[in-house]
């Protein structure tokens, strides 16, 4: 286990140090600049060479990567227009446009989108794969047919779709709802839960298809695998040999999609923050690409990479609690 758990967080420090150089090289691959986006259309070449000198793009590209890197681990100081900055490990830079810290837009935006997923995730994995797992149960029956058809449907339904349905009939037309916010489940966890829940029931009821699908098809095939059919013929209960056995067997390859997902929607449910005007880790990078905002993209980008290949690594080892057959080497 130890050596595994070495080898893989070699491998994520690797990926994390490509996925950084990578997105350096595609921020200045633009035609743009965000010394032209933050200056007007109208800026004199004078104010453009002053602003680019302010942002410290004047530069080459290797110095700025390795400031960059340099503030990650022992933080740096940032000559902002004449104005010293000293930014304290683990330094990300100043956003371009508003001027603060990128580790502050982080800490303000993070705990919204956790929120957001957390709740989602709960509800698509209870409704998705327990709608699976009964569904191929009683597979060719009319729950059967009603729950892969009501699958399908969710899965065929937009976030914006699905989302502004809910807003307009449990929001505006009706009040049973109040509108979606964030409030810091420290300060009052009711009021937390009440803003969240649209967002949680947008998102958790589009994945829960997909996890409904999934589950289903790989309950069925597990049913028919040969350890199955020798739990029954030692007499084992059909109840013993559906959880103990199948559903364990059958429950890995979920956990492996599950934990994709989880690392991807940290970094960031764009569309859903979007729909209910969440400002979380998502829409401040949506933001940052459209202003060229090199330094909240690289922390976006780098939490994203981050959650993804931690949640590969927990996975992974999720797989020998849950399937003895699995060694980890």
């Amino acid at each position: 286990m130890f050596r595994f758990l070495i080898k893989r967080l070699l491998l994520a420090s690797t990926t994390l140090v490509a996925i950084s150089i990578v997105t350096f090289l595609l921020f200045f691959a633009v035609p743009s600049s965000p010394a032209w986006v933050m200056c007007g259309r109208n800026c004199s070449p004078e104010r453009i060479a002053q602003v680019e000198q302010s942002l410290g793009l004047d530069q080459p590209i290797t110095k700025q990567y390795t400031d960059f890197v340099k503030g990650v681990f022992v933080g740096r100081t940032i000559d902002d227009a004449g104005t010293i900055r000293e930014c304290d490990a683990p330094c990300l830079g100043y956003s371009f446009r508003s001027k603060e810290p990128v580790t502050d837009t982080i800490v303000r935006s993070l705990p919204i989108t956790v929120s957001i997923v957390a709740g989602a995730m709960v509800i698509f994995l209870t409704v998705g794969v327990g709608l699976g797992m009964l569904a191929a149960l009683k597979k060719g029956t009319v729950f059967d047919r009603v729950a892969i058809g009501a699958s399908v449907g969710f899965a065929s339904t937009q976030t914006y779709t699905l989302g502004g349905v809910l807003l307009l009939v449990l929001v505006y037309s009706t009040g049973l709802l109040p509108n979606p916010h964030y409030t810091p489940i420290t300060e009052n966890p009711l009021d937390w839960a009440a803003g969240m829940l649209l967002p949680w029931i947008t998102l958790g009821l589009i994945n829960s298809a997909m996890y409904a699908r999934l589950s289903r098809a790989q309950m069925i095939e597990t049913l028919q695998e040969d350890f199955v059919r020798t739990a029954r013929a030692k007499g084992l209960s059909p109840r013993v040999v559906n959880r103990r056995h199948a559903l364990r067997a059958a429950i890995t390859p979920i956990i492996t999609i599950a934990g994709v997902d989880l690392g991807a929607y940290l970094g960031g449910v764009v569309i859903t923050e979007s729909v209910f005007s969440l400002n979380g880790i998502g829409r401040e990078a949506a933001q940052a690409v459209t202003d060229l905002n090199l330094p909240v993209v690289m922390a976006t980008v780098l939490l994203a990479a981050f959650f993804i290949v931690t949640m590969n690594i927990i996975v992974d080892m999720l797989y020998a609690v849950i399937d003895p057959r699995v060694r980890l080497g």
